[in-house]
């Protein structure tokens, strides 16, 4: 039987393992896509990951990697900003507004 304090212990050790994925949203970005055969574009606005906010490279890795699950190619990655600028895209990124 576990004691009180373990217990406890267990608990605290699962809450903040799960703080920094609520956190994890420290930037955002918008970029262009394409899809071949028949050719689709679209615009989108994603959330990433701390370790690519400062880091151009990173962020079009990161989002390569995601939207490329759905045989989307990232060809442009427009600009990477913080949680003001959300609102003023949401209109403009339709579907595909914090999609990925």
């Amino acid at each position: 039987m576990k004691s009180p304090r373990t217990s406890l212990a267990l608990i605290l050790s699962a809450l903040l393992a799960v703080l920094p994925a609520a956190a994890a949203a420290d930037c955002y970005a918008d970029y262009k896509a394409k899809r071949d055969n028949p050719l689709r574009l679209h615009y989108g606005v994603i959330a990433l990951p701390a370790a690519a906010c400062a880091d151009p490279a990173a962020a079009r890795a990161e989002i390569a990697r995601r939207i490329g699950v759905d045989g989307w190619s990232l060809l442009t990655l427009e600009s990477i900003f913080g949680p003001e600028g959300l609102t003023e895209r949401q209109g403009n990124a339709g579907n595909f507004f914090l999609r990925y």
